[in-house]
């Protein structure tokens, strides 16, 4: 398969599940696409989406919100973009 340089897909790491696993090749990329969305989420999305599932569970938002506050510091989350001179702040100060 011939990948474009800049297309940050770990083929590689789908070839590996895919030997590892006896899983399809498209089946593990599949995968791993969705585990990359799932860790892309930001917390406003996550909060967001989660109050909706647990809305349609009839919830109700004095059980939701503090459901909700536990998860988050469960959760990992998309990092911000950050500029050269913020990265080098959080080394030098």
């Amino acid at each position: 398969m011939a990948v474009a340089p800049d297309d940050p897909f770990p083929y590689d790491l789908a070839r590996y599940l895919a030997t590892s696993t006896g899983l399809p090749q498209p089946t593990t990329e599949r995968v791993i696409k969705d585990v990359n969305a799932f860790y892309d989420e930001t917390v406003e999305e996550f909060v967001r989406r989660r109050h909706v599932e647990l809305h349609r569970k009839n919830r109700k938002n004095d059980e939701i919100w503090p459901q909700i506050s536990a998860e988050l510091g469960h959760r990992r989350f998309a990092a911000p973009d950050l500029t050269e001179r913020q990265l080098r702040r959080m080394i030098y100060g």
